[in-house]
């Protein structure tokens, strides 16, 4: 038989759990950090699904570490998982071990669930080292055992209980994960949700992986309403929050939203519970409600003769989008994304119907709404007009290159990567020591626009951020298409000064607000260039912080230290073998772990008001390396 042959002899099938160790990422979207929590995700969210149905007050969540991986402990006061036989075994070693099993299929058990497809206690299970279930219900107290998806021993009675609940602990098999911690930013983030998704909910998070204990605990009177006032920030509001609460067609949905003076929207939305931070139908709805409904008060109410845009009533705004339904129809696993239909049609007819009755009967917040819009419109049209006269200049033509890049010669955007560098004195250095197949490199003039205390319009006007917009190739705002994007990697490099910190955090505030794809994508990082380059003898070696240097230092009075204040300062072949080099070069890339309070800094840091700024920075002087107010 030929090596080519196919048969009926090569068919595998994968029983039990053996697919989804074969093929993690088809379930938790990837074995990194992001896969690796998202499994501490799907147990949290099966403790609230009993707490939605009305059984759970409290959920206690314990991290710790054990052989270099992390171990996760989620334990609930619900009615425990059933453990009664089903075809010789019990039903809790069904659900551990049998995809597509479990309560959330019957609708008398639980209305609206966040682990609606029935894999995550199994998924858990698969991927794990280790698992230990314990019940307690009926007055007894159970445990089994399980290991990388098969049970180690039956269900055990062990004793008496006089509380119910289940209490799961699970380590991530190192095999199949790269990362070797679950990342407590996130994690507080989804926690900190849950609990104001779910007022009266307790969560307890005990973390027992550093030196010292750390305890947090998550309660919320108020529901979304704290949420908004999180997500709002400190910045200057335009109305009074707007909250609504209905019910049709068996979905609840529950909306919390403020206008503030800002140019950008904030917009997080959740389906029972679980956060879909690629939006859906429900999204949809409630956007396409919000345009309407100010659409009409507008050409009602206003003389102004000005074309306003769904853009422009989302100017400004924050919200917070939740919804409770039955059989949710999301787009994967990771459930990033609501594809109900049905759903669309019934949010955007209860928040039309709502917020239009509150234009009518809060004239004065209704006018400061359609006044900030309206200056949105304009705006808008200022910016595109400017866009426009840049097009006609050839000055967005991806075709037409700046003419201060020195592009590679590869046209691949897998392996190239282009350092938007500070200074025409670095970018001397850089454009020699480069790798010219592959690396390109874009020089910046003094510090660019800062974004946050500008409109759209000074954008398309301000030189260097059109030299980096074409440089892309992505275009921008409405025209962004990330397909489009002539890099692998944008790598920003500026000095290890305060200057070069603030060049830093301008083009981040920058990428953060028109380009955010490029970040959430994984395109954008940070150089890190040695602060010193230190001779002991023959010997030459490079330090990138004081730190390293005292270290260093220590012990070797003779040693020559010369200090790198700025790039410029750096031959080519330095800058190369330190900053460019892929084999020693040291990158950071850029990724939002905690959007709204990223968002929030941005705003504080970057805006308009400056006793805000003064006041953040005072409070928080101990935590950063350099102030420059």
């Amino acid at each position: 038989m030929s090596e080519s042959s196919y048969s009926g002899k090569d068919i595998v099938v994968l029983s039990g759990t053996m697919g989804v160790r074969k093929r993690p990422a088809m379930y938790i979207g990837s074995t990194g950090s992001a896969g690796m929590i998202h499994l501490l995700y799907e147990l949290i969210d099966n403790a609230v699904d009993e707490a939605v149905a009305g059984y759970c007050k409290h959920i206690h969540i314990r991290l710790g570490s054990e052989d270099g991986m992390d171990w996760a402990e989620v334990s609930d006061d619900g009615r425990g998982i059933p453990v009664d036989m089903i075809d010789g075994r019990s039903a809790l070693e069904t659900i551990m071990t049998s995809l597509h099993s479990g309560a959330k299929f019957n609708d008398r058990i639980y209305k609206v669930s966040g682990g609606l497809h029935g894999v995550g206690l199994t998924v858990i299970n698969a991927l794990s080292d280790y698992t230990y279930v314990t019940v307690r219900r009926d007055g007894n107290e159970y445990v089994q055992r399980f290991s990388k998806g098969d049970p180690t021993g039956p269900l055990e009675k062990t004793g008496r209980a006089d509380s119910t609940g289940t209490t799961v602990r699970f380590k991530p098999d190192a095999t199949i994960f790269s990362s070797r911690s679950f990342d407590t930013v996130l994690l507080k983030e989804h926690v900190r949700d849950i609990a104001i998704l779910n007022p009266g909910l307790r969560i307890e998070l005990e973390d027992l992986r550093g030196e010292k204990e750390e305890n947090e605990s998550f309660y919320s009177e108020r529901g979304i309403l704290d949420l908004l006032d999180i997500l709002a920030g400190e910045k200057e509001r335009i109305s009074k929050p707007i909250t609504l609460s209905k019910e049709s067609d068996s979905v609840v949905v529950n909306l919390a939203m403020v206008y503030i003076k800002s140019y950008s929207e904030k917009l997080i939305s959740f389906v029972n519970n679980v956060k879909t931070p690629e939006g859906g139908t429900h999204v949809t709805g409630f956007r396409s409600a919000l345009s309407r409904a100010l659409l009409g008060y507008i050409q009602k109410n206003s003389k102004k003769n000005v074309q306003v845009e769904g853009d422009d009533c989302r100017e400004g705004l924050v919200c917070v989008v939740s919804i409770l339904m039955h059989d949710p129809e999301f787009e994967g696993q990771t459930k990033e994304k609501l594809g109900s239909q049905n759903v669309r049609a019934i949010v955007d007819n209860i928040v039309y119907q709502s917020f239009s009755r509150y234009l009518e009967e809060n004239p004065g917040d209704a006018a400061k709404i359609t006044e900030s819009v309206i200056r949105a419109a304009i705006a808008r049209e200022a910016a595109r007009n400017a866009r426009e006269l840049a097009r006609k200049k050839n000055l967005f033509d991806s075709a037409v290159l700046p003419g201060k890049l020195a592009d590679c010669t590869l046209n691949d955007p897998s392996k190239t990567e282009v350092f938007i560098v500070e200074g025409e004195s670095a970018a001397g250095s850089s454009k020699q020591g480069r790798d010219r197949f592959t690396q390109a490199i874009l020089p910046l003039k003094g510090k660019i626009l800062n974004v946050e205390k500008a409109g759209k319009d000074k954008i398309f006007g301000n030189a260097e951020l059109r030299a980096m917009v074409t440089a892309f190739g992505t275009g921008i705002g409405a025209d962004f298409d990330i397909s489009k994007m002539r890099y692998g990697k944008v790598i920003l490099l500026t000095d290890a000064d305060v200057d070069g910190s603030h060049i830093k955090t301008l083009l981040l505030t920058f990428l953060y607000r028109y380009m955010k794809q490029l970040i959430d994508k994984g395109f954008v990082y940070v150089a890190q260039p040695p602060l010193y380059r230190i001779t002991i003898g023959k010997e030459s070696k490079y330090i990138y912080s004081d730190k390293e240097m005292e270290e260093a230092v220590r012990g070797n009075p003779k040693a020559r230290i010369q200090r790198y204040k700025g790039l410029g300062e750096m031959n080519p072949d330095q800058l190369w073998e330190t900053t460019m080099n892929h084999q020693n070069r040291i990158l950071k890339k850029v990724t939002v772990k905690d959007a709204e309070v990223a968002d929030t800094i941005f705003g504080v840091l970057m805006g308009t008001d400056v006793q805000q700024r003064r006041r953040y920075l005072e409070e928080h002087s101990t935590e950063v390396s350099f102030l420059d107010i």
